[in-house]
């Protein structure tokens, strides 16, 4: 006699089959295991959070209200690890059935399916996170990195301004003398002579009134005029200084490092 493999077979009994039967289904079988377990279908579905819906589909083998063949065998091997069955015979006979209850191939999805695959899921929160705190940290190190460009270039420009005016200064220092700063000595009237261990500024007039010296000066200065002279440094440690040969002694004069002062012979 030859059995429809589609039949619903007898449920009363409620001793778990040890394995799934030749012709048995493998809904039905897993339905006969749960009730062997006293475990009622709202439990199943929190357990597995698989609707109580679906899981009732399932149960009853009505693949056409079900999602298409790759979920349903998700739902199997599931349902088969809770209960603790093995899935491989279950996933076999489902697919010997599939294609006769359905008319497609178990790897092919369902027209009407009410579950449809839409492609690749979208990532996680915590994913997209990740991503945005990624390009958030090399967006900082790269303004980081822009800053530290125009500091030292900042600096770089601030230094070579200061070595040009320096050399500016130093190139336009200014001496006047009554014959324009000369280093030979007058016949007549007082020799002053001024000697530089480092650039400064001076101011020098004469008992006449005459501006014999003034601007930054770097190298000797040997000078002639009419004492009294009015002297002034702006840095008295760099320089000495001599009237008629003889050595002047500036610390007498000077005041937080400038010596402004009346010398006469």
């Amino acid at each position: 006699m030859e059995v429809n493999p589609n039949s619903q077979q007898p449920t009363g009994s409620n001793v778990a089959p040890n394995a799934l039967g030749n012709i048995q289904r493998p809904g039905e079988y897993l339905r006969q295991v749960r009730i062997s377990q006293s475990k009622n279908l709202e439990d199943v579905s929190v357990d597995l959070k698989i609707s109580e819906k679906s899981l009732e589909a399932l149960e009853q083998d009505q693949y056409t209200n079900l999602p298409e063949a790759t979920f349903i065998k998700g739902y199997y091997r599931s349902y088969a690890k809770y209960l603790g069955v093995d899935a491989t015979a279950i996933i076999q006979r489902f697919d010997e059935i599939y294609q006769n209850d359905t008319g497609l191939l178990p790897n092919k999805a369902l027209d009407d399916s009410p579950i449809k695959i839409m492609g690749k899921l979208p990532g996680s929160n915590s994913d997209r996170n990740r991503k945005w705190l990624k390009r958030i940290l090399i967006a900082i190190v790269a303004l980081v990195l822009i800053w530290a460009v125009v500091v030292a270039v900042q600096k770089w420009s601030a230094k070579k301004k200061v070595d040009v005016n320096a050399t500016e200064q130093q190139n336009t220092m200014q001496v006047v003398t009554q014959d324009s700063a000369t280093t030979t000595p007058a016949t007549s009237g007082d020799q002053l002579v001024l000697n530089f261990n480092r650039p400064t500024s001076v101011h020098i007039v004469d008992g006449t009134g005459k501006v014999l010296a003034t601007g930054r000066q770097a190298d000797k200065l040997s000078l002639n005029g009419n004492s009294p002279f009015q002297i002034r440094l702006d840095d008295a440690t760099a320089v000495t200084l001599s009237l008629n040969d003889e050595q002047i002694s500036l610390s007498s004069y000077t005041v937080n490092g400038k010596a402004d002062f009346r010398l006469s012979r």
